[in-house]
């Protein structure tokens, strides 16, 4: 597995988040959309998701999407949330850090 450099936080108040990090923390918007809002900050790219929190989620890329994901549960991890559509695959592994696996 490999990383990317994007980490998303859910919020259901999207438009004060964004004021925050644009205005405050100073980061460069680059992207907008009804659902998602991204934030260039230098080391990683920070998006914000309308919807429930599920705290940070960081992102993993694998070569194969349905062989992580049964290797991922058969040790203990578990699919906190899918959508192909999107794509996401959240995960929680058994020590708490949250992820999003995607097919690279």
């Amino acid at each position: 597995m490999q990383s990317s450099r994007d980490i998303l936080i859910q919020t259901k108040n999207i438009d004060k988040a964004a004021k925050f990090y644009e205005n405050i923390l100073g980061f460069k918007k680059f992207e907008q959309n009804e659902q998602i809002i991204g934030f260039e900050t230098g080391s990683f790219r920070l998006f914000l998701d309308r919807g429930e929190s599920y705290g940070p989620v960081f992102e993993l890329f694998v070569p194969d999407l349905e062989k992580a994901k049964k290797t991922l549960v058969e040790n203990g991890c578990k699919i906190e949330i899918e959508d192909p559509k999107v794509p996401r695959c959240y995960v929680r592994d058994p020590f708490g850090f949250i992820f999003n696996l995607a097919e690279k």
